[in-house]
């Protein structure tokens, strides 16, 4: 089914972040890999190239543009060559939206710029090691001092993407006394500047794919963080990351339709040129119709994936329905990767050939961002159920 989603402009883009990939990434992907993370430089260029803020105001040197679709077209190709971004995606993805939305006139001319060019990287500290899909169980501690003139930070996060090299942590943080009856209360979002005293990386956490996305542990001992870099009001930290939550799915899921479209080329690549038998192993019948049943789940990703692109620039995506959009591309993902794997035999499990990566970086969707199980809890909620 003809895609009807991008026009000239995105294709256009398309073409240059390729060439990019091509030139730049492609040959030195291992390197980072090993590393765990690009070099600190890489996102200078990717701000160069106008990829970190395509969605920033041209005032702050970004591309003033408020579609997403753009932002999808990178997904395909980095997914299309087994490449990656490392932590491109949450600061580029997550984060804009909440400077944008919360982000006061002072600190978007403070930030923002940075942001854009990449000499000043973001990551967004929720989960801590108690702590994962339930937010409102969140204990760190923001504390107001005495002359109301910087906030006390004390508590510890985990599995924070783009951790090892974030300048600027948005943290969320509990500023008021917890509250049983209202958990989701008192939590308010600082901008943390990775430089301050008391603030430190711990572990880098070693994972069974995306190994060039750095994620590590961090800690908070009496970090002092002024109120100006309060973002948004106090109190409001809760509403505020739900009111993200579409767009941080609708990111996943069209990673998940990425991945799963590379994962079928790669497929249909190997099967046609690996021979069994005598023949090629893209001849055999059972072949066929893995790969039919594979083309056709990938079109209906695709369809669902496109749509939500089309009801998010219009502002209408809802946050059930970003669920709906994140639930269904993974677990179709998940599918479709693992049958393209299993036709490449032996071979598919062998790291040199992408389809393993690709194995190996998708699973991850049906957990962060919210599990599948949580997915599944909000679409039911929205039935009445």
């Amino acid at each position: 089914m003809q895609r009807t989603v991008f026009d000239e402009d995105h294709e256009a883009f398309r073409k240059t972040v390729r060439d990019f990939i091509a030139k730049e990434v492609a040959p030195v992907q291992h390197e980072w890999e090993a590393d765990g993370h690009p070099p600190r430089d890489f996102y200078r260029r990717l701000g160069e190239l106008g990829i970190l803020g395509i969605q920033a105001p041209e005032e702050y040197g970004g591309g003033g543009e408020s579609s997403i679709k753009f932002n999808a077209v990178v997904a395909e190709e980095v997914a299309a060559a087994g490449a990656s971004f490392g932590s491109y995606s949450v600061h580029t993805n997550l984060i804009l939206p909440y400077l944008m939305e919360y982000g006061t006139d002072e600190q978007k001319q403070r930030w923002l710029p940075g942001f854009c060019s990449g000499d000043l990287m973001f990551a967004i500290a929720m989960t801590e090691p108690g702590t994962g899909s339930d937010l409102a169980n969140i204990s760190t501690t923001a504390k107001l001092s005495e002359d109301g003139s910087h906030y006390v930070v004390n508590g510890a996060k985990t599995f924070i993407t783009g951790g090892v090299l974030a300048d600027r942590v948005l943290t969320v943080c509990r500023t008021a006394p917890f509250d049983p009856e209202n958990r989701r209360a008192g939590l308010s979002i600082l901008v943390v500047d990775t430089t301050t005293e008391g603030f430190a990386v711990g572990r880098k956490i070693e994972k069974i794919g995306l190994k060039t996305s750095d994620t590590a542990e961090l800690s908070f001992t009496d970090v002092r963080v002024p109120v100006q870099d309060l973002l948004g009001e106090e109190g409001k930290g809760f509403s505020y990351l739900t009111h993200n939550l579409a767009q941080e799915r609708l990111t996943i899921a069209f990673g998940a339709s990425a991945t799963a479209a590379a994962a079928l080329q790669h497929a249909l690549a190997y099967t046609k040129d690996r021979k069994v038998f005598g023949k090629p192993v893209a001849a055999f019948q059972n072949t066929k119709f893995v790969l039919a049943e594979c083309s056709t789940e990938l079109q209906a990703v695709q369809l669902m994936v496109d749509n939500a692109l089309e009801l998010h620039d219009r502002g209408e995506l809802t946050v059930p329905d970003a669920a709906r959009a994140k639930l269904f591309s993974t677990e179709a993902a998940g599918r479709i990767i693992d049958k393209c794997l299993q036709l490449h035999g032996g071979y598919g499990y062998v790291l040199e050939y992408p389809i393993a990566r690709l194995y190996a970086d998708t699973r991850v969707s049906r957990i962060y961002g919210g599990t599948s199980e949580v997915m599944k809890t909000i679409i039911a909620k929205d039935l009445g159920l």
